[in-house]
């Protein structure tokens, strides 16, 4: 499975959202620090979740990094995170 299919199949798993976005921006920084051949490093998610009710947007990041930490170890390098709670607005 390709690492963005991963990401959001965790993602489902761990915090059962109601929106769920996973877009591979790894062509962008191709060359950069942390990019490699075959790209899947670099993420953008934008996830809503009744999860993260009540939570900072500290918590909600940690929450996202703690159900993908094998993917983070596996070679993604950044992830850029959009949390919400359902009925909040970007």
């Amino acid at each position: 499975m390709r690492m963005a299919g991963r990401i959001e199949a965790k993602l489902k798993a761990a915090l059962a959202p109601t929106r769920i976005e996973v877009h591979d921006r790894s062509a962008a920084h191709a060359g950069h620090s942390g990019a490699r051949p075959g790209g899947e490093t670099h993420f953008d998610v934008e996830i809503e979740s009744p999860a993260f009710a009540g939570l900072d947007a500290l918590a909600r990041h940690r929450a996202v990094n703690a159900a993908l930490a094998e993917e983070l170890r596996d070679g993604v390098h950044a992830l850029a995170i959009k949390a919400r709670a359902p009925g909040e607005t970007w």
